[in-house]
């Protein structure tokens, strides 16, 4: 099993920037693709970025390209999604995962998933 806790989220004005952090927990040996998504109120749970286990692959939603970065340090068993120039609509709780596969966009073949952290951008 794999723990996953999220931190970083908060309340920032429009324009602003936060850095979300997953840690990851419990059997860290194997060789997980990471993600995160998001979930706004009233809308399903959105694919925003993801990372292949070495780092060399990523990949992102069309709507943050250009201003999110999903990075991972494998030694310290973290994913960070920094987020910059945040818009209103970028308001969600976002979720790290962590997938046994390749990386990929569908956030079904992700096998672990930690509990959330709140995003909140003021207009």
């Amino acid at each position: 099993q794999l723990q996953l806790v999220e931190s970083g989220g908060g309340l920032v004005q429009a324009g602003g920037s936060l850095r979300l952090s997953c840690a990851a927990s419990g059997r860290t040996s194997s060789r997980y693709a990471m993600a995160w998504s998001r979930q706004a109120p009233g809308k399903e749970r959105e694919f925003v970025a993801a990372i292949s286990w070495n780092g060399e692959i990523t990949y992102y939603a069309d709507s943050v390209k250009g201003r999110f970065t999903i990075s991972r340090n494998n030694a310290e068993n973290t994913v960070i999604l920094q987020m910059n120039s945040l818009k209103p609509e970028d308001t969600a709780v976002y979720y790290c995962a962590a997938g046994i596969g390749s990386v990929t966009m569908n956030l079904r073949l992700y096998n672990f998933w930690g509990q959330g952290t709140q995003v909140t951008v003021s207009s």
